[in-house]
Protein backbone atom coordinates (compact mmCIF):
# COMPACT_ATOMS: atom_id res chain seq x y z
CA UNK A 1 0.00 0.00 0.00
CA UNK A 2 1.65 3.29 -1.09
CA UNK A 3 1.37 6.13 0.76
CA UNK A 4 -0.33 9.61 -0.82
CA UNK A 5 1.66 12.02 -2.24
CA UNK A 6 -1.51 14.27 -2.68
CA UNK A 7 -1.83 17.48 -0.96
CA UNK A 8 -3.93 15.62 1.88
CA UNK A 9 -1.67 14.85 4.84
CA UNK A 10 -0.91 10.93 5.11
CA UNK A 11 -0.42 9.87 8.63
CA UNK A 12 0.86 6.39 9.31
CA UNK A 13 0.05 4.34 12.83
CA UNK A 14 -2.30 8.04 13.38
CA UNK A 15 1.21 9.19 14.43
CA UNK A 16 3.55 10.61 11.84
CA UNK A 17 2.63 12.71 8.82
CA UNK A 18 4.21 12.20 5.75
CA UNK A 19 5.86 14.97 3.73
CA UNK A 20 8.53 14.79 1.24
CA UNK A 21 9.70 12.04 -0.35
CA UNK A 22 13.30 11.36 0.73
CA UNK A 23 14.37 8.13 -2.18
CA UNK A 24 12.67 5.25 -3.47
CA UNK A 25 14.92 2.00 -3.81
CA UNK A 26 14.07 -2.28 -4.68
CA UNK A 27 12.97 -2.46 -0.60
CA UNK A 28 10.59 0.97 -0.52
CA UNK A 29 10.33 4.67 0.01
CA UNK A 30 12.17 6.92 2.70
CA UNK A 31 9.69 10.06 3.45
CA UNK A 32 10.39 12.69 5.60
CA UNK A 33 7.97 12.40 8.63
CA UNK A 34 6.88 14.11 11.19
CA UNK A 35 5.94 12.71 14.27
CA UNK A 36 3.15 14.38 16.09
CA UNK A 37 3.73 12.44 19.50
CA UNK A 38 7.27 14.08 20.04
CA UNK A 39 6.90 17.14 17.16
CA UNK A 40 10.43 16.00 15.94
CA UNK A 41 11.03 15.19 12.34
CA UNK A 42 12.00 11.31 11.14
CA UNK A 43 12.19 9.24 8.34
CA UNK A 44 9.69 6.58 7.84
CA UNK A 45 10.34 4.18 5.56
CA UNK A 46 7.48 2.04 3.59
CA UNK A 47 8.88 -1.31 3.00
CA UNK A 48 7.84 -2.82 -0.27
CA UNK A 49 8.93 -6.27 -2.08
CA UNK A 50 9.45 -6.65 -5.50
CA UNK A 51 6.57 -7.67 -7.95
CA UNK A 52 8.13 -10.92 -8.75
CA UNK A 53 8.00 -12.31 -4.96
CA UNK A 54 5.00 -14.96 -4.22
CA UNK A 55 2.72 -14.09 -1.20
CA UNK A 56 4.17 -16.64 0.56
CA UNK A 57 7.65 -15.29 0.29
CA UNK A 58 6.18 -11.75 1.23
CA UNK A 59 4.72 -12.92 4.24
CA UNK A 60 7.95 -14.74 5.33
CA UNK A 61 9.72 -11.11 4.36
CA UNK A 62 6.85 -9.05 6.22
CA UNK A 63 7.29 -11.14 9.57
CA UNK A 64 11.22 -11.19 9.46
CA UNK A 65 11.25 -7.17 8.53
CA UNK A 66 9.05 -6.46 12.03
CA UNK A 67 11.08 -8.87 14.07
CA UNK A 68 15.12 -7.56 12.89
CA UNK A 69 13.21 -4.06 12.91
CA UNK A 70 12.68 -4.34 16.61
CA UNK A 71 16.00 -6.24 17.13
CA UNK A 72 18.03 -3.23 15.37
CA UNK A 73 16.44 -0.56 17.86
CA UNK A 74 18.35 -1.73 20.20
CA UNK A 75 21.35 -0.75 18.02
CA UNK A 76 22.85 2.40 19.31
CA UNK A 77 25.72 3.98 17.46
CA UNK A 78 27.01 7.28 16.16
CA UNK A 79 27.02 6.05 12.47
CA UNK A 80 23.84 3.65 12.79
CA UNK A 81 20.63 6.07 11.71
CA UNK A 82 18.74 4.53 15.10
CA UNK A 83 15.28 2.68 14.38
CA UNK A 84 12.91 4.45 16.66
CA UNK A 85 9.64 2.02 15.84
CA UNK A 86 8.46 -0.45 13.52
CA UNK A 87 4.29 -0.02 12.92
CA UNK A 88 2.09 -2.14 10.47
CA UNK A 89 -0.28 -0.33 8.21
CA UNK A 90 -2.06 -1.76 4.95
CA UNK A 91 -0.48 -4.85 5.80
CA UNK A 92 2.84 -3.76 5.28
CA UNK A 93 5.35 -2.73 7.68
CA UNK A 94 6.82 1.00 8.22
CA UNK A 95 9.93 1.63 10.05
CA UNK A 96 10.35 5.05 11.92
CA UNK A 97 13.75 5.87 11.78
CA UNK A 98 16.10 8.76 12.80
CA UNK A 99 16.50 12.16 10.08
CA UNK A 100 19.74 12.42 8.96
CA UNK A 101 20.61 15.44 6.75
CA UNK A 102 22.52 13.56 4.44
CA UNK A 103 22.70 12.08 0.96
CA UNK A 104 23.30 8.99 0.32
CA UNK A 105 27.16 7.23 -0.84
CA UNK A 106 25.28 6.48 -4.31
CA UNK A 107 24.05 9.83 -4.89
CA UNK A 108 27.41 11.42 -4.00
CA UNK A 109 29.04 8.95 -6.23
CA UNK A 110 26.58 9.85 -9.19
CA UNK A 111 26.87 13.87 -8.58
CA UNK A 112 31.03 13.73 -7.91
CA UNK A 113 32.39 10.66 -9.56
CA UNK A 114 34.48 8.78 -7.79
CA UNK A 115 36.06 9.88 -4.31
CA UNK A 116 39.85 9.97 -3.22
CA UNK A 117 41.23 6.91 -1.24
CA UNK A 118 41.27 9.19 2.10
CA UNK A 119 38.15 10.11 2.20
CA UNK A 120 36.71 6.40 0.75
CA UNK A 121 38.58 5.31 4.24
CA UNK A 122 37.31 7.72 6.39
CA UNK A 123 33.56 6.77 5.42
CA UNK A 124 34.42 2.77 5.34
CA UNK A 125 35.79 3.34 9.03
CA UNK A 126 32.33 4.77 10.18
CA UNK A 127 30.48 2.07 8.30
CA UNK A 128 33.10 -0.79 9.70
CA UNK A 129 32.37 0.42 13.40
CA UNK A 130 28.63 0.18 12.88
CA UNK A 131 28.52 -3.30 11.48
CA UNK A 132 31.07 -4.38 14.50
CA UNK A 133 28.40 -2.92 16.95
CA UNK A 134 25.38 -4.90 14.56
CA UNK A 135 27.50 -8.15 14.91
CA UNK A 136 27.85 -7.90 18.37
CA UNK A 137 24.19 -8.00 18.83
CA UNK A 138 23.87 -11.13 16.35
CA UNK A 139 22.33 -9.02 13.32
CA UNK A 140 23.62 -9.23 10.08
CA UNK A 141 22.78 -6.52 7.67
CA UNK A 142 22.71 -8.13 4.83
CA UNK A 143 22.42 -4.96 2.14
CA UNK A 144 25.46 -3.10 2.68
CA UNK A 145 25.55 -1.11 -0.57
CA UNK A 146 26.64 2.91 -1.65
CA UNK A 147 22.65 3.73 -1.43
CA UNK A 148 22.74 2.27 1.83
CA UNK A 149 25.46 4.70 3.33
CA UNK A 150 24.26 8.27 4.28
CA UNK A 151 27.43 10.75 4.05
CA UNK A 152 26.97 13.62 6.09
CA UNK A 153 28.77 17.37 4.93
CA UNK A 154 31.53 16.71 7.40
CA UNK A 155 32.53 13.69 5.14
CA UNK A 156 30.93 10.86 7.99
CA UNK A 157 29.22 8.03 7.11
CA UNK A 158 26.38 6.29 8.26
CA UNK A 159 24.80 2.46 8.19
CA UNK A 160 21.16 2.71 7.23
CA UNK A 161 18.42 0.39 6.20
CA UNK A 162 18.14 -2.75 8.01
CA UNK A 163 14.92 -3.51 6.07
CA UNK A 164 16.53 -6.91 5.19
CA UNK A 165 18.61 -8.08 7.92
CA UNK A 166 18.67 -11.07 9.90
CA UNK A 167 20.17 -12.32 12.80
CA UNK A 168 23.12 -14.71 13.23
CA UNK A 169 21.80 -18.33 12.47
CA UNK A 170 18.45 -17.54 10.63
CA UNK A 171 18.27 -18.47 6.83
CA UNK A 172 19.54 -15.83 3.97
CA UNK A 173 16.58 -17.87 1.74
CA UNK A 174 12.91 -17.18 1.64
CA UNK A 175 10.45 -20.45 2.20
CA UNK A 176 10.06 -20.31 -1.77
CA UNK A 177 14.19 -20.93 -2.00
CA UNK A 178 14.26 -17.29 -2.71
CA UNK A 179 17.28 -15.37 -2.53
CA UNK A 180 16.90 -10.67 -2.07
CA UNK A 181 19.69 -8.89 -2.50
CA UNK A 182 21.71 -6.94 -4.63
CA UNK A 183 24.13 -9.02 -6.83
CA UNK A 184 26.88 -6.73 -6.93
CA UNK A 185 27.49 -6.52 -3.39
CA UNK A 186 26.15 -9.84 -2.99
CA UNK A 187 29.17 -11.93 -1.09
CA UNK A 188 29.59 -15.39 -2.75
CA UNK A 189 28.69 -17.36 0.57
CA UNK A 190 25.06 -15.96 0.26
CA UNK A 191 24.97 -16.94 -3.52
CA UNK A 192 25.64 -20.20 -2.94
CA UNK A 193 22.64 -20.10 -0.22
CA UNK A 194 24.75 -20.40 3.08
CA UNK A 195 23.59 -18.83 6.25
CA UNK A 196 24.06 -15.20 6.48
CA UNK A 197 27.79 -14.04 8.87
CA UNK A 198 29.66 -11.12 9.72
CA UNK A 199 31.71 -12.05 6.81
CA UNK A 200 29.28 -11.78 4.15
CA UNK A 201 28.97 -7.90 5.35
CA UNK A 202 32.41 -7.20 5.52
CA UNK A 203 32.40 -8.29 1.06
CA UNK A 204 29.99 -6.36 0.70
CA UNK A 205 31.65 -3.33 2.76
CA UNK A 206 34.39 -4.02 0.32
CA UNK A 207 32.60 -3.78 -2.91
CA UNK A 208 31.19 -0.74 -1.64
CA UNK A 209 33.95 1.12 -1.14
CA UNK A 210 35.23 -0.48 -4.37
CA UNK A 211 32.39 1.64 -6.40
CA UNK A 212 32.98 4.63 -4.00
CA UNK A 213 36.78 4.83 -5.15
CA UNK A 214 36.46 3.53 -8.59
CA UNK A 215 33.19 4.99 -9.71
CA UNK A 216 31.39 1.20 -10.69
CA UNK A 217 30.82 -1.45 -8.66
CA UNK A 218 33.60 -4.40 -8.85
CA UNK A 219 31.36 -7.31 -10.14
CA UNK A 220 28.46 -5.96 -12.75
CA UNK A 221 27.59 -8.89 -15.76
CA UNK A 222 24.26 -6.70 -17.12
CA UNK A 223 21.97 -8.92 -15.55
CA UNK A 224 21.87 -10.36 -12.26
CA UNK A 225 22.67 -14.17 -12.94
CA UNK A 226 25.23 -12.75 -15.21
CA UNK A 227 27.23 -10.68 -11.97
CA UNK A 228 26.20 -13.07 -9.40
CA UNK A 229 28.02 -15.81 -11.82
CA UNK A 230 31.08 -13.02 -11.66
CA UNK A 231 31.14 -12.75 -7.95
CA UNK A 232 31.97 -16.29 -7.41
CA UNK A 233 33.91 -17.36 -10.18
CA UNK A 234 36.05 -14.02 -11.47
CA UNK A 235 38.03 -11.45 -9.62
CA UNK A 236 36.91 -7.93 -9.18
CA UNK A 237 37.69 -5.25 -12.27
CA UNK A 238 40.99 -3.69 -12.17
CA UNK A 239 41.38 -0.96 -9.97
CA UNK A 240 42.65 2.47 -11.62
CA UNK A 241 42.01 4.57 -8.77
CA UNK A 242 42.33 2.68 -6.03
CA UNK A 243 46.13 3.74 -5.13
CA UNK A 244 46.84 2.68 -1.04
CA UNK A 245 43.35 1.47 -0.86
CA UNK A 246 43.44 -1.11 -3.13
CA UNK A 247 44.90 -4.20 -0.24
CA UNK A 248 42.33 -3.26 1.75
CA UNK A 249 39.55 -3.67 -0.99
CA UNK A 250 41.23 -7.13 -2.18
CA UNK A 251 41.29 -8.35 1.58
CA UNK A 252 37.78 -7.71 2.07
CA UNK A 253 36.91 -9.31 -1.18
CA UNK A 254 38.46 -12.16 -0.71
CA UNK A 255 35.73 -15.13 -2.12
CA UNK A 256 36.63 -17.61 0.78
CA UNK A 257 35.19 -16.07 3.93
CA UNK A 258 37.73 -17.98 5.63
CA UNK A 259 40.83 -16.35 4.51
CA UNK A 260 38.45 -13.00 4.04
CA UNK A 261 39.94 -9.83 6.13
CA UNK A 262 38.68 -9.33 10.32
CA UNK A 263 37.23 -6.62 10.80
CA UNK A 264 39.93 -5.75 13.03
CA UNK A 265 42.36 -6.10 10.05
CA UNK A 266 40.32 -4.25 7.88
CA UNK A 267 40.02 -1.13 10.93
CA UNK A 268 44.09 -1.03 11.07
CA UNK A 269 44.60 -0.45 7.20
CA UNK A 270 41.51 1.55 6.98
CA UNK A 271 42.43 4.13 9.48
CA UNK A 272 45.99 3.74 7.88
CA UNK A 273 44.79 4.87 4.67
CA UNK A 274 42.62 7.64 6.11
CA UNK A 275 45.61 9.03 8.38
CA UNK A 276 48.04 9.17 5.07
CA UNK A 277 48.74 11.60 2.33
CA UNK A 278 46.46 10.02 0.07
CA UNK A 279 47.40 11.13 -4.01
CA UNK A 280 45.00 13.59 -5.31
CA UNK A 281 41.68 12.42 -6.86
CA UNK A 282 41.66 12.27 -10.81
CA UNK A 283 38.86 14.67 -11.98
CA UNK A 284 35.20 13.52 -12.15
CA UNK A 285 33.63 12.60 -15.57
CA UNK A 286 32.26 14.96 -17.70
CA UNK A 287 28.62 13.53 -16.93
CA UNK A 288 28.56 10.65 -14.36
CA UNK A 289 25.80 8.09 -14.42
CA UNK A 290 24.20 6.24 -12.01
CA UNK A 291 25.86 3.47 -10.31
CA UNK A 292 24.91 -0.36 -12.09
CA UNK A 293 24.07 -2.92 -9.45
CA UNK A 294 22.10 -1.14 -6.83
CA UNK A 295 18.91 -2.45 -7.35
CA UNK A 296 17.03 -5.76 -4.91
CA UNK A 297 16.90 -8.55 -6.66
CA UNK A 298 14.98 -12.15 -6.39
CA UNK A 299 16.93 -14.76 -7.35
CA UNK A 300 15.23 -18.52 -7.53
CA UNK A 301 16.54 -21.33 -6.12
CA UNK A 302 16.62 -23.17 -9.59
CA UNK A 303 19.09 -20.24 -10.66
CA UNK A 304 21.18 -20.39 -7.65
CA UNK A 305 21.73 -24.05 -8.43
CA UNK A 306 22.91 -23.70 -11.68
CA UNK A 307 24.85 -21.05 -10.66
CA UNK A 308 26.36 -23.27 -7.80
CA UNK A 309 27.11 -25.94 -10.38
CA UNK A 310 28.57 -23.92 -13.09
CA UNK A 311 30.93 -22.17 -10.48
CA UNK A 312 32.51 -25.25 -9.52
CA UNK A 313 32.98 -26.76 -13.04
CA UNK A 314 34.46 -23.21 -13.77
CA UNK A 315 36.67 -23.26 -11.06
CA UNK A 316 37.72 -26.96 -11.44
CA UNK A 317 38.44 -26.11 -14.54
CA UNK A 318 40.62 -23.99 -14.02
CA UNK A 319 42.27 -25.68 -11.32
CA UNK A 320 42.63 -28.45 -13.78
CA UNK A 321 44.71 -26.12 -15.75
CA UNK A 322 46.67 -24.42 -13.68
CA UNK A 323 47.49 -27.76 -11.78
CA UNK A 324 48.93 -28.71 -15.71
CA UNK A 325 50.30 -25.44 -16.24
CA UNK A 326 52.69 -25.66 -13.04
CA UNK A 327 54.16 -29.30 -13.91
CA UNK A 328 55.16 -28.39 -17.21
CA UNK A 329 57.07 -25.23 -15.68
CA UNK A 330 58.57 -27.87 -13.66
CA UNK A 331 59.69 -30.17 -15.87
CA UNK A 332 61.34 -27.43 -17.94
CA UNK A 333 63.44 -25.97 -15.11
CA UNK A 334 63.99 -29.47 -14.22
CA UNK A 335 65.65 -30.28 -18.24
CA UNK A 336 67.07 -27.00 -17.75
CA UNK A 337 69.23 -27.38 -14.74
CA UNK A 338 70.26 -31.18 -15.38
CA UNK A 339 73.10 -31.28 -18.28
CA UNK A 340 71.83 -33.92 -20.82
CA UNK A 341 73.90 -37.07 -20.96
CA UNK A 342 75.67 -37.83 -24.51
CA UNK A 343 73.97 -40.40 -26.28
CA UNK A 344 76.05 -42.81 -27.56
CA UNK A 345 74.82 -43.85 -31.09
CA UNK A 346 75.13 -47.92 -31.31
CA UNK A 347 75.98 -49.00 -34.68
CA UNK A 348 72.65 -50.51 -36.89
CA UNK A 349 72.04 -53.77 -36.97
CA UNK A 350 72.85 -56.08 -39.93
CA UNK A 351 69.80 -56.60 -41.71
CA UNK A 352 68.26 -60.21 -40.56
CA UNK A 353 66.24 -62.61 -43.30
CA UNK A 354 62.81 -63.35 -42.41
CA UNK A 355 61.79 -67.44 -42.15
CA UNK A 356 59.10 -67.97 -44.36
CA UNK A 357 55.96 -68.54 -42.51
CA UNK A 358 53.13 -71.10 -43.33
CA UNK A 359 49.88 -69.26 -43.45
CA UNK A 360 46.94 -70.90 -43.21
CA UNK A 361 44.47 -69.78 -46.21
CA UNK A 362 41.19 -70.63 -45.62
CA UNK A 363 40.22 -71.47 -49.22
CA UNK A 364 42.45 -74.26 -49.77
CA UNK A 365 39.58 -76.12 -47.35
CA UNK A 366 36.42 -74.46 -48.56
CA UNK A 367 37.24 -75.35 -52.03
CA UNK A 368 37.85 -78.85 -51.96
CA UNK A 369 35.05 -79.16 -49.27
CA UNK A 370 32.38 -77.08 -51.40
CA UNK A 371 32.98 -79.36 -54.44
CA UNK A 372 32.99 -82.80 -52.86
CA UNK A 373 29.51 -81.92 -51.49
CA UNK A 374 28.22 -80.71 -54.97
CA UNK A 375 29.46 -83.95 -56.59
CA UNK A 376 27.30 -86.01 -54.14
CA UNK A 377 24.64 -84.19 -54.19
CA UNK A 378 24.73 -84.71 -58.21
CA UNK A 379 25.62 -88.75 -57.74
CA UNK A 380 22.40 -89.15 -55.51
CA UNK A 381 20.23 -87.00 -57.94
CA UNK A 382 21.52 -89.57 -60.70
CA UNK A 383 20.44 -92.56 -58.60
CA UNK A 384 16.98 -91.10 -57.62
CA UNK A 385 16.28 -90.65 -61.54
CA UNK A 386 17.45 -93.98 -62.73
CA UNK A 387 15.50 -95.73 -59.61
CA UNK A 388 12.31 -93.95 -60.64
CA UNK A 389 12.82 -94.86 -64.70
CA UNK A 390 13.54 -99.01 -63.40
CA UNK A 391 10.07 -98.54 -61.57
CA UNK A 392 8.47 -96.73 -64.15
Amino acid sequence: MSADTGPQTRVVAGRYALGEVLGRGGMGTVWLATDRVLERQVAVKEVTFPLHVTEEERAVLRERTMREARAAGRLEHPHVTTVYDVVEEGGMPWLVMKHVAARSLQQVIEAEGPLPPAEVARIGLHVLEALVAAHALGIVHRDVKPANVLVGPDGSGCLTDFGIATTTGDRGLTSGGALIGSPSYMAPERAHGDEPHPAADLWSLGATLYAAVEGRPPFDGGDSMATLMSVVSEPPAPMLRAGPLEPVLRGLLTKDPGQRSTAAVARSQLATVAAGNAPAAPPPPSAPGPIAGDRVERIDAADLLALASASRALLGSVARDARDHARHLRGSRRERREPRPAVQKAPPAPPTRRKPRFRFKRRWVVVPVVTTVLVLLLLVIGVVLALGALLA
